[in-house]
């Protein structure tokens, strides 16, 4: 009995549920299935509480990841507004609590000190817009695919960087930024020491301090709101009391944070690297473009990440597609108010889920107390130390570090991987994210290709093996492929097939350990027949795989009498062999 490729078998027809993508309709998949099972008023208080813990959280970072990422603090407090609450709505986890990310910083300083806070937005809104195709096209579940050490590389190299541009602000120091690339930051750093400003180190310092040791006194109350509260203490007291001392604060540096609600603005009508309104034209699309695809891989990497958390924590499931196209209408939504990239942030969201909330109401009360806070305390953020949002940022890149995760992976990881993780670090460090991101995604498939080349390939199956119940026949030589044949592992699979002893009249190529098949595979498979066709050469193929049948059912590679022979079985094969020297 044969089975002609194109053939599947019954058991083939249909996926199981844990291999289809998420929603049919990948919008609002996780606000929906929280509103289909009940939303009850115990969980609308467990959320309430949760909700404002978070936003006491999400306050002064919000704003101290604007103030790194090049923009006044009250952009940062209008992306967690805007965003958060849109994500919420929209995405396609329960507990993600979304808005700025200390991830996003070393890929959004570039951009604004180049194209000011108008070309950050743009390039915000169009990220937003691949983020949301990305989900449309049902691409989140293509995220898991970026191996490891790329993604430990980035994180790790992000960390460096941000602490390194706090240094300024915690030490105090005085100096006119020579460059955007890490190193000339640092030699900017380095000529500036001899500027440093006491008060502010000591605030700075006094802050950093409560950071670290407040949460093992109790996580009831957030560290930050906690080193915030007295870091401004000291800051006022070093300025009223102390006769020569000045603490840089929000108000000093920014002239405070704006008392009223995100407005509606076009990005392009925001001021431009010259203060001027940016304008929009196809040669800063162009400009932006690059900017923009690394906030989006980022972001989409950053989101499921931290949904993947979520998961682990709540027990809960998040649905990739519905999530991005989410983060993708969340970001272009900001952008629109004032705004600039968000994504899924892993600290916020453990907050959320350690402080007993259950539902996407969390983050979207979250959104609701950074908005309340805004419009009742605008004049009292203003007294906020630029140092105590310096601390926090230096703790943050810390835990983001994951220093002994990264240190373990340095003694343990094979040496491929290792390499990626060095060169992924250190290109996010020297150069950008921008160039990291890229050349991170090629080192990826590069690595993809070496493993696939190493766990494929073809030998001759001698007698004695377990597929051979009694010796071949002479003029019977029996293959085996094992591995998908793909780009960079085809050659080395197939390519010695042909070069076989001149006496062989029958070749069995046994496909059963091949589950799946290329363009370049086909290539190659197609070439090693014709070879053998040339040297009449009858081949019999055995266990063949429906995705492979298929590809060669598409080429139509068909049996033909004499030459060609599709078995279902490898067993099936070699008698069908055996019949034909005989």
């Amino acid at each position: 009995m044969t089975t002609p490729p194109g053939r599947s078998s019954r058991h083939d027809a249909t996926l199981s549920p844990s291999t289809k993508s998420g929603s049919p309709f990948p919008l609002a998949v996780a606000l929906r299935g929280t509103l289909r099972e009940g939303y009850s008023f115990a969980k609308f208080r467990a959320d309430l509480m949760a909700g404002v813990i978070v936003g006491i959280v999400a306050l002064p970072l919000s704003m101290a990841l604007a103030i790194a990422s090049g923009v006044p603090p009250q952009h940062g407090l209008y992306t967690a507004i805007v965003a958060g609450a849109v994500i919420a709505v929209t995405g396609g986890s329960r507990h993600n609590v979304s808005g700025p990310t200390a991830a996003f910083v070393v890929l959004l300083a570039p951009v604004s000190a180049r194209f000011g806070l108008g070309g950050l937005a743009l390039a915000s809104a169009m990220a937003g817009v691949i983020l949301l195709g990305m989900g449309l096209f049902k691409l989140g579940r293509l995220v898991q695919f970026v191996p490891h050490p790329v993604t430990t590389g980035f994180t790790a190299g992000i960390a460096v960087v941000i602490a390194t541009l706090q240094l300024k602000d915690f030490l105090g120091l005085t100096y006119v930024p020579s460059g955007d690339h890490y190193w000339e930051r640092v030699a900017d750093i380095a000529g500036a020491l001899g500027s440093f400003n006491w008060p502010d180190l000591a605030v700075g310092a006094f802050s950093l301090a409560l950071l670290i040791v407040w949460p093992r006194v109790t996580r009831r109350v957030p560290g930050p709101l906690v080193a915030v509260i007295f870091g401004s203490v000291v800051a006022y007291f070093l300025n009223t009391q102390i006769a020569g001392a000045t603490v840089a604060t929000i108000g000093s540096r920014f002239g405070g944070i704006p008392q009223q609600l995100p407005a509606f603005v076009l990005p392009w009508t925001e001021p431009g690297g010259d203060g001027s309104p940016l304008g929009l034209s196809m040669d800063l699309v162009r400009s932006l473009i690059g900017p923009a695809f690394a906030i989006a891989a980022l972001g989409a990497i950053e989101s499921l990440l931290s949904a993947v958390v979520a998961d682990g924590m709540a027990g809960s499931k998040h649905d990739p597609d519905s999530e991005l196209v989410g983060q993708g209408l969340g970001n272009v939504a900001a952008a629109f108010f004032g705004g600039f990239a968000a994504t899924g942030a892993i600290a916020r969201t453990a907050t959320g889920i350690r402080a007993g909330g259950k539902s996407p109401f969390t983050a979207v009360i979250h959104a609701a107390f950074v908005f309340a806070a805004v419009m009742a305390l605008a004049p009292i953020l203003s007294y906020l130390p630029m140092a105590s949002m310096a601390a926090m940022l230096l703790v943050v890149a810390w835990n983001m570090s994951d220093a002994r995760h990264f240190m373990h992976m340095l003694r343990v990881a094979p040496r491929s991987d290792l390499s990626v993780l060095l060169i992924c670090f250190g290109l996010t460090v020297a150069f950008d994210m921008v160039v990291a991101v890229s050349i991170g995604i090629v080192l990826a498939a590069l690595l993809f290709m070496r493993r696939m080349a190493e766990i494929s390939g073809a030998r001759v199956v001698n007698a004695g093996s377990a597929k051979l119940r009694a010796p071949l026949p002479p003029g019977v030589i029996l293959y085996e492929i094992a591995g998908p044949l793909f780009f960079g592992a085809a050659d080395k699979a197939v390519g010695n097939i042909a070069g076989m002893a001149a006496d062989v009249k029958v070749v069995v190529l046994d496909m059963s350990a091949v589950p799946a098949m290329d363009v370049t595979g086909l290539v190659a498979l197609e070439s090693v027949l014709k070879k053998l066709k040339a040297r009449g050469v009858r081949v019999i193929v055995g266990g063949l795989q429906p995705q492979p049948q298929r590809v060669m059912a598409k080429a139509q590679i068909v049996e033909s009498p004499g030459e060609l022979r599709f078995c279902v079985s490898l067993d099936q094969a070699i008698e069908e062999a055996r019949r034909a020297a005989g």
